[in-house]
């Protein structure tokens, strides 16, 4: 997810600015004209007689007050937030938290001066009419005020979303002390129809407080519904509905095997508490690829294949394969009058050309051994044919490493039933083959360091092969092996273009 420029930062701080003072004077001078309304089409205040111009100048200045209260207020209260958002700069925690209630506070202001003004209004009409009179302004002021604060709450969280971002970058939500998605939904019948239904109720039901037709009333408290609840709903619908689809589509691509992707967190309700879940998930899939390659990259992708698919378990089968065993000539001497970087960077590029024949004909890079390396045909996966494809590997690996011309090298080839599967212990398993085949191709590759073709194969891996690879095969000797009684058949192979048989 990239990060966004410091213009970009600048001009989204701007329009979030705008958006604010564009809510805090809209809100106010929209809820004081519907008041007004209200209060006009009830009879007030002209039916306070010579008072009504003092009631009106009265009321327009608390109005005019209470927008320059209010923005000074809200400024005052978010200075911090003002400044840090605007210069792009991280949040300390305390910002944070405080960016967060953001929603509340506008809010607070809201009401806190929506209360001033009724308790203003309401006190002061007794004076200029009665008892009554002061009831029905109260009454509707109030209600007005309801209404106006739920939909400023509800209208902050979609004005300041950019902020809120910011701030749950350091916050996270589930250590948000926020809004739920119960309480917005509370909220939202309020506006909608809890205080417009009230407000029918009070023109509706005796007694009556005023002498004016109640039906205006009616109409325009019905009309502040609609509007009202067509607004919260619509704020409603963005805050959970626009998040739910980007987590949604972030969901779909991880089912498509992608795992680069991450939602952003602009919610601090129970909402970003499931974008930071969808997160940590693909957070979690992301590592256990990572995992996953790196375990196929030190074992093998079978090996790593049949451990997923048989967990950890110290057991295995014994079945035919074939080993080759590479191993390089003199590595002591190597050793000795090479630099140590130097002799990795050499063994790199030899097991690099072991590795490219071995996995193109289905075998498995058992492990290195130092210098050396033991690979196998026929186990975790089975081969129809793994002799042929064992000796065109080292046909293969050896011609590579020839025409490079750094390393000199054995390699044996042989082929019988052996242990295949998991040893050690259950805190520490490797997947290793252990028989007598694999001990013949260690045996075969020292004697195969003396042979012009290096590559030394029992006799029951050579008369196994396909007919045209054993083509490329001529006997050798009779060889006595380490370790074994009885001698053993033995074949090899000339290099391209070299037809003498030693």
């Amino acid at each position: 997810m990239r990060r966004p420029t410091r213009f970009t930062r600048l001009r989204v701080a701007l329009r979030t600015a705008l958006g604010f003072v564009v809510l805090g004077v809209g809100s106010s001078v929209c809820g004081a004209a519907a008041v007004a309304l209200l209060l006009v089409l009830q009879g007030l205040p002209a039916d306070m007689g010579r008072h009504n111009l003092a009631f009106v100048l009265v009321a327009a200045g608390y109005v005019a007050v209470s927008v320059i209260v209010g923005s000074l207020w809200t400024a005052f209260l978010h200075r911090r937030t003002a400044i840090w958002f605007a210069a792009a700069r991280r949040p300390t925690a305390a910002e944070a938290r405080r960016a967060l209630r953001l929603p509340a506070h506008l809010a607070l202001v809201s009401g806190s001066l929506w209360l001033g003004g009724t308790v203003l209004l309401g006190g002061i009409t007794p004076i200029l009419a009665s008892w009554l009179d002061a009831l029905a302004v109260t009454l509707t002021i109030g209600a007005g005020g309801l209404l106006t604060v739920g939909l400023t709450y509800l209208a902050a969280e979609w004005v300041g979303r950019p902020i809120l971002t910011a701030a749950l970058e350091v916050t996270p939500p589930e250590h948000a002390a926020s809004v739920t998605v119960r309480t917005r939904l509370a909220l939202t019948w309020a506006v909608g129809s809890g205080v417009p239904l009230l407000g029918v109720f009070i023109v509706a039901a005796p007694p009556d407080l005023r002498h004016a037709d109640d039906q205006a009333s009616l109409i325009m408290l019905a009309i502040v519904g609609l509007l009202c609840g067509a607004v919260g709903t619509g704020l409603l619908a963005r805050a959970v509905a626009s998040p739910l689809n980007r987590m949604r589509g972030a969901l779909d691509q991880v089912a498509r095997g992608r795992t680069d992707v991450a939602v952003q967190v602009d919610d601090a309700s129970e909402i970003g508490q499931l974008q930071v879940s969808v997160n940590t998930m693909v957070a979690g899939l992301r590592e256990r690829d990572r995992m996953r390659d790196l375990f196929g990259r030190h074992v093998g992708d079978d090996v790593a294949r049949h451990a997923i698919e048989h967990g950890i378990s110290l057991s295995g089968d014994v079945r035919a394969v074939t080993a080759l065993f590479v191993d390089v000539v003199d590595s002591t001497a190597l050793a000795n009058r090479t630099p140590p970087e130097e002799i990795v960077r050499k063994l790199n590029r030899l097991f690099a050309s072991v590795v490219t024949a071995v996995d193109a004909r289905g075998g498995l890079l058992n492990k290195f051994q130092g210098d050396a390396a033991l690979c196998v045909f026929g186990a975790p996966t089975v081969l129809a044919d793994a002799q042929t494809a064992a000796l065109s590997a080292a046909r293969t690996i050896r011609d590579a490493v020839r025409a490079a011309g750094e390393l000199d090298l054995g390699i044996g080839v042989a082929s019988g039933m052996v242990f295949a599967g998991q040893l050690g212990t259950r805190s520490r398993l490797e997947y290793t083959v252990i028989g007598d085949a694999v001990n013949e191709a260690a045996r075969l590759t020292e004697h195969a360091k003396k042979v012009p073709g290096r590559i030394l194969a029992s006799d029951a891996v050579v008369v196994a092969s396909t007919t045209g690879e054993r083509e490329q095969w001529s006997p050798y000797r009779k060889l006595r092996l380490r370790g074994r009684d009885e001698p053993t058949v033995t074949w090899t192979t000339a290099e391209p273009g070299d037809l003498s048989r030693a």
